[in-house]
């Protein structure tokens, strides 16, 4: 059975830190391949740069690694009850696997229908700054329900964030993080000229 990795996200843009957590991700839980999934519409963030934009710039940057790619769903937002379901469907004969920065691995048990995701799946999380591995662990240790299965680790480009990088961007100078393809897209496409 095929072990597919599910990173769910705005990457509002993708930078090294996604890219660099995806690849953790393939080595510690052992996944044939890794599919960044963007979302159309978060129901937690406003002014996000257009799909079409976000999903070229992911296109490019995972252009160089074989066992990352992209996947569009239909789905305006992601919930569990609804989203879970296609990708079981999609991916039938893969076992899944879901990839979560700490920041959001917190919110997790808030999420609707958490238990759901947490008795059917396996989760992955990275570690970013200003998170500490223990203490993201002693939280996940208190969740009423436990996951399938936990992989936890540090990540690589930990203090890389969307934020910086879009700042970047915006005053065309270079941010630690920020990928050459996504600032080639960026300026050929006059993305983030105004801050959100």
């Amino acid at each position: 059975m095929t072990r597919i990795g599910i990173y769910a996200g705005v990457f509002d843009p993708v930078h090294t830190g996604h890219i660099a957590f995806a690849l953790q991700s393939i080595e510690h839980a052992k996944l044939d391949k890794v599919y960044f999934l963007p979302e159309r519409r978060p129901w937690h963030k406003q002014g996000v740069e257009h799909f079409g934009h976000r999903v070229a710039m992911l296109r490019r940057a995972t252009r160089p690694h074989a066992k990352l790619e992209v996947l569009e769903l239909e789905d305006v937002s992601f919930t569990v009850r609804r989203t879970i379901p296609r990708l079981q469907k999609q991916f039938a004969a893969s076992e899944i696997v879901f990839l979560f920065g700490s920041d959001v691995a917190q919110q997790l048990p808030n999420w609707q229908n958490a238990e759901a995701l947490l008795r059917s799946c396996e989760i992955v999380v990275g570690v970013r700054e200003g998170s500490m591995l223990e203490h993201i662990r002693q939280d996940i240790g208190s969740w009423p329900v436990k996951p399938k299965y936990l992989y936890i680790f540090e990540s690589y480009a930990a203090d890389v964030s969307s934020r910086k990088v879009r700042e970047a961007l915006r005053s065309r100078k270079y941010e630690r993080g920020l990928l050459t393809s996504v600032a080639r897209y960026s300026n050929h496409n006059w993305l983030y000229i105004s801050l959100r």
